[in-house]
């Protein structure tokens, strides 16, 4: 069986009767009691259940996370007893609200994941409601087979909660939506009542199930006239319950066989009818054959107009990406080459064609017929050709991440989705499109286009601000958005279902008759109103300010911020996109709160299977060890939302929930980089640990940590103690514990300074002779700690014709970066290091020398941190001439400024392990470049995240465990496969990662620098 991973299923809640609010202490104590799952019930583990990926925010009665079936009805059963609402939630990622609400929230993503059943030749398998897509198909792929219903939050999504939202995907054209691809779902009721629904003929013949089975059929016949005239033609429409499943003629009829499926009931009824248990899904083969064309259109409406005639070519999806997508893609340095490669000069938008099937040749003449339809209709040249499987797949990657890059825009205006899935007719895309714009345009804003223009839904969000008039707007454009729709007979819910935001217009769409059916179907199931009240039936205005995240009267705590972050405080114009400068937007303090805003409760960051973000969730699967989670939670201090009677201090950023959230954030940046709009959780836990050092100190162990750069030289005139200590194990494991140190860790063995050593020119003050000169940043690490790494860097640096200067003068300190003081808090300290090392460097920066460094946590503190002190334009110069080691050689070696003879090596293979920061700022791919340099060497990168070191981390008594369990999920089994191998060098630049490769594989890591000394064509 799969062990899988995390994430979303779909229902919402909301208000509680003054009887429900009085049982919730018992509920409490009895959930804590019975469960065996998690029972979270503070107030900063329901905050961060309170919102989704929608504008919303309720918060919940608290949360239950049950460990199986058995503890999931044990927690029904107890909601029920207590008359406490139910709301059932995966990863979280609805964006209309689903998944919040003020009921008990059942979290199935952490351990009702499991695949349940699999049977290849029927072509189904079952699963429990927690699994996520990516996962299942990840699973199926050996079997040849997939699940269709391709939605961009794949990574993260749960099936669950695609079969609650009734989702679509990029391939409904060919595959259908969620609701013509489930074949059955175990379910249970409000009463705690079991079955299974699926095809009427195989469901269970009991009194209960025949009830609902002849009271959802009554309805349905009695409805039938209305139904056909009420219910949108087009796929895409998935709004209030399919009442229409006895249809099963209809050319979109859900069966293909003509038999009524009581599931397609319970597919997109968001959770009000029935808990799902489980889902028997229907799969397809996977496609032998893909190829991908990219369409530029030097207009939106030529895009829009175009597509009926693309679509007749038999295309298995055709999605759209605009010009403001193709902009924030290009400003995210891990989508820039991407979209580059798939653009013909300055398109307004573009097409992405897909054709698939199982013969290539097959596949490459529709591509071809693309390219010749294109330059019939008047666009030759404007097919950017994908017939490779790795490009098609990294322009997908990009689309996918679509909502999320158009989140990322700064200031208080962003896309809001409210009529974003509204679904018409192909023939009146392109004037739908145009209209809507206008409508944009008279409000005063714009609005964003992406996703399906194979099925007529486009995911369009107008920029508003919903601190200020964003609600007045919304309303108004909505109206005429559903008048449009209206009138081109198109559907106002075309596939992220209907929640808060778009409940209330179920019965615009259907009329009063069916509406008034879907409230007897609701009581049919659900009599008490208990499963995911006041939605589909009765819902809540959608501009309902008291449940929006910036609800009226929220407001950010003033407070000094220890680090600048008047870059998020911005001001955009919402139809120009222009963007006013830093901290025009307001104060400059209220910058942090804007950054930490800049999470849209996505929760990409909850994938495991690529990128570095989130090695702590990887191995919890807790809401509260996940970016998401984080940031909710300092949302939540800075605004006050956090705080209890006589609790205060610092916004209460130093508050013990603060604290707790972040205590397995290994600052990896892996967010920096991953998370489409850019969280950067590693600088905002500098924050949160000044505030807290502030006003509650620092243990002996952070003291320690924090000040080894100052005590360093001292300690490496008596470089025996330590080894001393350890050939003493009683009395290293005594010491450990009382500082607070892993008795299983060793101690770091502090020896004679390199720069103390070292034939380096050690006075940067004086130019070099040679105009081939370089600054070798020597960091406390590879100077007191690992000198080999240092004297291999300057060794290759010499070989290759280069001047090397030291950061330090003969007798003085050694300049710093100051990392250390900046994981402990002391934003001070590490400001005074930065001067002192900014002042000593400028000259040289002045002269163009470059600053070449080796560990990446520090040399990359230079081009990151280190400009969010205040000091201005002399920070970003010498961040633009701050280089890691492999790129300061790619760099010479491009500029044909290089020549380093190296020789064979008698390893064939490195293995090579990025540093978090290296991946962070796109700087693993010059490593694997470098080592490319040695002839034979194959160079094969390890798909890992954090090592779980993280500097003192994995030194930590509490953490020692969570630091292995973080390196065992793909690192450590890397490196004992490489040394069972026999001919594999292992590789790692950051000395935290070589410790830990140390420690937990017996292996020997080397830096690049000593890889290269041994390839040398003279060793020493």
């Amino acid at each position: 069986m799969l062990k899988p991973t995390t994430q979303p299923l779909v229902q919402p809640i909301q208000l509680m009767p003054a009887s429900a609010r009085a049982a919730l202490t018992p509920l409490a104590a009895r959930l804590a009691r019975e469960l065996r799952g998690d029972v979270l019930f503070d107030r900063a583990s329901r905050g961060r259940y309170a919102t989704d990926a929608s504008i919303y925010q309720i918060m919940p009665v608290g949360v239950a996370v049950p460990r199986d079936q058995d503890d999931l009805r044990v927690a029904l059963d107890i909601a029920r007893d207590t008359g406490v609402p139910v709301l059932a939630r995966g990863a979280g990622t609805s964006q209309c609200g689903q998944t919040v609400g003020e009921a008990l929230v059942i979290d199935t993503s952490k351990w009702l994941n499991r695949i349940v059943a699999f049977d290849a030749q029927a072509r189904t398998v079952t699963v429990e409601p927690g699994i996520v897509l990516d996962h299942l198909n990840a699973w199926l792929k050996p079997h040849g087979l997939w699940f269709p219903v391709d939605v961009s939050t794949g990574a993260q999504c749960t099936l669950g909660g695609m079969a609650g939202n009734n989702s679509c995907g990029s391939r409904s054209i060919e595959y259908g939506i969620m609701v013509h691809n489930v074949a059955a779902i175990d379910a249970v009721l409000a009463d705690g009542y079991e079955t299974c629904f699926g095809k009427l003929s195989e469901m269970s013949r009991d009194a209960r199930t025949r009830g609902l089975v002849d009271g959802v059929r009554a309805i349905a016949e009695r409805e039938r006239d209305e139904l056909r005239e009420r219910v949108p033609k087009v796929l895409r429409r998935v709004a209030g319950y399919n009442l229409d499943l006895f249809e099963c003629q209809n050319p979109l009829a859900f069966e293909r066989d003509g038999e009524p499926n009581l599931a397609n009931l319970l597919v997109g009824s968001e959770g009000t009818l029935a808990f799902s248990r489980q889902l028997t899904l229907r799969l397809e083969p996977l496609p032998r054959h893909k190829v991908l064309g990219v369409v530029n259109f030097p207009t939106f409406h030529g895009a829009m107009d175009l597509t009926q005639h693309i679509v007749k070519l038999g295309p298995t999806a055709v999605e759209l990406v605009d010009r403001t997508m193709i902009e924030l893609a290009l400003d995210n340095p891990a989508f820039r080459p991407v979209i580059e490669r798939a653009l013909v000069g300055a398109p307004e938008a573009v097409l992405l064609v897909e054709f698939a099937g199982e013969e290539r040749a097959a596949q490459l003449a529709r591509l071809a017929q693309l390219v010749e339809l294109m330059g019939d209709l008047g666009l030759p040249g404007s097919v950017v050709e994908m017939p490779d499987a790795a490009e098609q797949k990294a322009l997908w990657d990009v689309r996918k991440a679509g909502l999320n890059i158009m989140m990322s825009m700064k200031g208080d205006g962003k896309p809001v989705s409210f009529i974003e899935d509204c679904a018409v007719p192909l023939e009146h895309l392109a004037d739908y499109t145009s209209r809507l714009t206008e409508v944009f345009h008279r409000h005063g804003t714009e609005g964003t286009w992406y996703a399906h223009a194979s099925v007529g839904t486009l995911h369009v969000r107008p920029i508003l601000d919903m601190r200020r008039d964003g609600a007045q707007k919304m309303r108004a454009i909505a109206e005429e958005a559903a008048a449009m729709v209206r009138e081109y007979k198109g559907a106002f819910s075309g596939e992220h279902g209907d929640g808060l935001c778009r409940g209330e217009w179920v019965a615009w769409q259907y009329g009063p008759k069916i509406n008034a059916a879907f409230a007897e179907i609701k009581a049919l199931f659900d009599p008490a109103n208990r499963m995911s009240p006041d939605r589909i039936v009765h819902p809540p205005k959608m501009d309902d300010a008291a449940n929006f995240r910036f609800a009226p009267g929220y407001r950010e705590r003033a407070w000094r911020p220890a680090l600048d972050w008047s870059a998020w405080n911005v001001t955009r114009d919402p139809l120009t996109g222009a963007e006013g400068a830093p901290g025009s937007g307001g104060d400059a303090s209220e910058g942090l709160a804007k950054a930490v805003e800049m999470c849209n409760n996505n929760g990409h960051c909850r994938k495991f299977d690529a990128g570095t973000m989130c090695p702590s969730y990887r191995v919890t699967r807790d809401e509260q060890h996940v970016t998401r989670g984080r940031a909710n939670t300092l949302r939540l201090a800075l605004s006050g939302q956090l705080e209890s009677p006589g609790e205060a201090g610092e916004g209460g950023l130093a508050s013990r929930a603060v604290k707790d959230v972040l205590d397995l954030c290994v600052s990896c940046k892996g967010c920096k980089r991953d998370c489409p709009t850019g969280v950067d959780m590693a600088r905002m836990k500098i924050e949160a640990r000044a505030a807290w050092q502030r006003e509650h100190g620092l243990a002996v162990r952070e003291r320690l940590v924090a000040w080894l750069p100052r005590y360093a030289p001292y300690a490496s005139r008596v470089p025996g103690v330590l080894p001393a200590i350890e050939r003493l194990p009683r009395v290293a494991a005594w010491l450990k514990r009382r500082i607070g140190f892993a008795p299983d860790r060793a101690f770091p063995r502090i020896g004679r300074a390199f720069t103390a050593t070292s034939e380096a020119v050690a006075n940067p003050a004086v130019p070099a002779s040679s105009t081939r000169e370089v600054l070798l940043f020597v960091d406390t690490f590879s100077n007191y700690i690992e000198p080999d790494v240092a004297r291999a860097a300057q060794r290759v640096l010499e070989a290759a014709g280069y001047t090397v200067r030291l950061n330090t003068k003969t007798g003085e300190r050694p300049l710093c970066c100051g990392r250390t003081f900046l994981a402990a808090g002391l934003v001070d300290q590490a400001k005074a290091e930065a001067r002192r090392s900014l002042d000593a460097l400028l000259p040289l920066v002045e002269r163009g020398v470059p600053i070449v460094g080796l560990e990446p946590s520090c040399l990359l503190t230079l081009r990151d941190e280190w400009t969010a002190y205040g000091f201005g334009e002399a920070a970003a110069k010498l961040a633009r001439h701050a280089l890691l080691f492999e790129e300061f050689l790619v760099r010479e070696h491009q500029a044909g400024r290089f020549d380093l003879k190296l020789r064979t090596l008698p390893q064939a293979r490195a293995v090579v392990h990025g540093h978090c920061h290296q991946k962070a700022f796109g700087a693993f791919t010059p490593v694997q470049m470098v080592l490319g340099w040695i002839p034979g060497l194959a160079v094969a990168p390890v798909e890992s995240s954090c090592c779980g070191m993280a500097g003192s981390f994995g030194y930590e008594s509490e953490h020692y465990a969570t630091s292995l369990a973080m390196a065992e999920l793909s690192l450590l089994p890397a490196v004992r496969a490489a040394q069972a191998a026999g001919d594999a060098l292992v590789v790692a630049d950051g000395t935290s990662c070589r410790h830990q490769i140390a420690d937990g594989a017996s292996a020997q890591a080397l830096h690049v620098a000593q890889v290269l000394e041994r390839a040398l064509d003279s060793p020493r």
